[in-house]
């Protein structure tokens, strides 16, 4: 069996590819070290400035910190001493285990720690007070500068520290990632899981000690075997349990790194260890195979020496496999690539990405439990076409992540609970509406919906098409989100609200004299006493018409129609270009305006006169505009109330906007005019200004 226990000894670094530069300057790392060196200065990173804001956002300092170079801490700072290993990192005053764990999960993978700790840089030749991070963040690496400054007291570093006090990469990585994410009170408290993701851009698998498959030891093997990071923690049943120490020496709630794996043989009996490691440096199991218990005596000191077995309190232990999974609840793996952990052969995996918005009032339906709204989420098509190699259904792994939450904390948001679902697609194409909900169950669906940055799991269905609903738990809850799907094969996915076109009806003709009714035969007269005898109006005589129309449908709740209203037919209907609307433009748009009417009782379930933004889709498809989701979010923005309702008047002017835009377009169109590659969707939310 290959000994899983990483050497502590460095090893070559390869040289890490190309991030995006994200400092406000527009300017590279070098770009900015170079800038440095000529002008003689040390880097200060005005991003993340050497103040209390960078520290908290909530609170004040309990004691007076004070920022200082490694230069100013010791004599002799080095970046990196002796190679990055997991004794270098020791938690200080901020409640980041989490993080912690990870970053010592980290450097038991050389490639990785060199993509996310770049080595061209140092205290020696060429060092200007700057130092540069990566970290991958939905889909894409980025390039963290910061400055050398690190908060104190008494000049000793006040949150993370290596064990020898002359070693500062560990702290530096520590304040580039607190940048990433706003600040340092903002890394207090999260999932291990989270940042193994954001060093290395892998797929999370969880496993519950309690119900993991029987070969979860093979299963680990392969998992550090293949260079994944592992973590492991206690469950807490509440708040005061957070960090209680247990009778073993365990911490509940606390986050572990798992660091090796190996087996001793005792007495002719084969018995599986774990190596597990607390980020304090301290604090260790007590319990059997821990470093001072009786059962290293049956095993010889060459053996114990291979194992790299101390009896010192720094914070890593091994003990019996059996022993942790009664002791931890939750193991967490973070894969380099979603190939399966419990299968011997490794793939090649195929990946896609959607990037999305829940947005209040449009697309934040909630999860199914909100059958009303959970339609109008997005919705993705997923075309399965072919079989794995001797199976007969495709695997794919569906991974769910929400955007941005860590760093919003200051501005009260929190994780929301995020999942997913999966249906077969029906034969048609376009965003499917509640009815298909209300009769049709999901094939699969994410294991629960959890408060978590991520939602992930692995599936296996035949080939086909189906429709993939990302959500929140909640309805009206606002995100964005990152959804990725790897397939063995090739797998071809598309947003369903994506590049739809508009088809406009055409103008309808004026309904004729034999099917009017006693009340449009009346309209000449009204139109005439208003217009006089060019029987041409303006926008505010076009306004007094149709209110004093509609106010005589006792079925129609409505308020005033608005003078922008009017103005806006008016630019839809005016063919003269004079401004004003003639009787036959007008009875034109009256049969159209019928239409929109009945349109608008339909949706308006409650006979309130307003209709709920969440039916805005339905009612705008109904008219003949199928609209992508990023312009629909924009309409509801613009013409919602803050109770997501539209009333009668904001409903009109937003169809007659659209109409127009969507002639214009069309007209540009056929006149082969450049419209620098827009879709209509693109065009319209241009020419409406929203």
């Amino acid at each position: 069996m290959p000994y899983l226990h990483r050497s502590l000894r460095p090893q070559p670094h390869p040289v890490p590819r190309d991030a995006r530069t994200i400092h406000s300057s527009g300017q590279s790392f070098e770009q900015l070290r170079q800038g440095c060196l000529q002008s003689g200065s040390l880097f200060e990173d005005p991003d993340f400035p050497a103040t209390n804001g960078s520290l908290f956002y909530s609170e004040r300092p309990q004691v007076p910190f004070v920022w200082k170079r490694p230069g100013e801490i010791v004599e002799n700072p080095e970046f990196i001493l002796g190679g990055a290993t997991r004794t270098d990192i020791c938690q200080g005053e901020l409640g980041d285990c989490w993080l912690l764990a990870a970053i010592a999960s980290l450097t038991l993978n050389q490639k990785a720690l060199a993509r996310v700790v770049p080595q061209d840089q140092g205290f020696g030749s060429g060092y200007a007070g700057i130092f540069h991070f990566q970290f991958w963040q939905h889909s894409e690496w980025l390039d963290v500068v910061i400055d050398d400054r690190l908060p104190t007291f008494r000049d000793r570093l006040v949150f993370l520290h290596s064990a020898d006090h002359n070693e500062f990469w560990s702290a530096l990585l520590e304040k580039a990632y607190a940048k990433l994410n706003g600040s340092y009170e903002a890394l207090k408290g999260g999932s291990t899981i989270e940042a193994m993701e954001d060093f290395t851009g892998g797929v999370a698998e969880t496993f519950q000690t309690r119900e993991a498959p029987e070969d979860l030891y093979e299963i680990l093997e392969k998992a550090l075997r293949r260079g994944s990071l592992l973590g492991c923690s206690i469950d807490v049943l509440n708040a005061s349990e957070s960090e209680a120490r247990t009778p073993f020496g365990l911490i509940k709630g606390h986050a572990y790194t798992v660091t090796g794996l190996d087996q001793v043989t005792v007495q002719g009996q084969r018995i599986q260890l774990i190596r597990v490691r607390n980020p304090w440096g301290q604090v260790e199991w007590n319990g059997r195979w821990s470093d001072s218990s009786p059962e290293w005596r049956s095993v010889n000191l060459e053996e114990q020496k291979r194992l790299g077995h101390t009896a010192l309190d720094d914070g890593e232990f091994w003990m019996a496999f059996e022993d942790f999974k009664t002791h931890f609840d939750k193991l967490e793996v973070c894969n380099l690539t979603p190939d399966a952990l419990e299968d011997n052969s490794l793939h090649r995996w195929e990946v896609t990405i959607h990037q999305g918005s829940w947005v209040r009032g449009s697309t934040a339906g909630g999860c199914r439990n909100f059958l009303d709204t959970f339609w109008t989420n997005p919705q993705i098509k997923l075309s399965l076409t072919e079989r794995d190699e001797g199976q007969e259904g495709c695997t794919f792994l569906a991974a769910l992540m929400q955007k941005d939450r860590r760093k919003l904390r200051r501005f009260g948001a929190n994780m929301l609970t995020i999942g997913y679902a999966i249906y077969q697609c029906p034969d048609k194409d376009g965003h499917l509406g509640r009815d298909f909900f209300k009769y049709h169950a999901s094939l699969a669906r994410s294991k629960t919906f959890i408060n978590l940055r991520e939602v992930s799991g692995r599936f296996q269905l035949p080939p086909g098409d189906y429709i993939l609903i990302p959500s929140t738990f909640e309805p009206h809850q606002e995100a964005n989100f990152c959804l990725r799907i790897f397939s063995e094969k090739r797998t071809v996915t598309r947003d369903l609200d994506e590049n739809t076109d508009i088809h406009l009806p055409e103008l309808p003709k004026p309904t004729p004299p034999e099917e009017e009714t006693e009340e449009e035969r009346q309209f000449p007269a009204l139109y005439r006493q208003i217009a006089g005898e060019d029987m041409e109006v303006t926008a505010q005589e076009l306004e007094c018409v149709l209110n004093a129309v509609l106010q005589k449908k006792t079925a129609f709740k409505f308020k005033k129609l608005s003078l922008l209203s009017c103005r806006n037919i008016i630019s839809l209907m005016d063919t003269s270009g004079n401004g004003k609307l003639e009787f036959e433009e007008f009875r034109v748009f009256w049969d159209k305006l019928k239409h929109w009417m009945d349109l608008f009782l339909q949706f308006d379930v409650d006979r309130s006169g307003t209709m709920s933004s969440y039916e805005l889709r339905s009612a705008l498809k109904a008219a003949g505009f199928q609209l992508d989701s990023h312009l629909l979010q924009l309409l509801v923005l613009r013409y919602a109330d803050d109770g997501l309702q539209l009333d009668f008047d904001d409903y009109l002017n937003c169809l007659v906007r659209l109409e127009n835009a969507s002639r214009v377009f069309q007209c540009l169109r056929m006149k082969g005019e450049d419209l620098m590659h827009l879709n209509i969707n693109e065009f319209i939310s241009l020419t409406m200004n929203i």
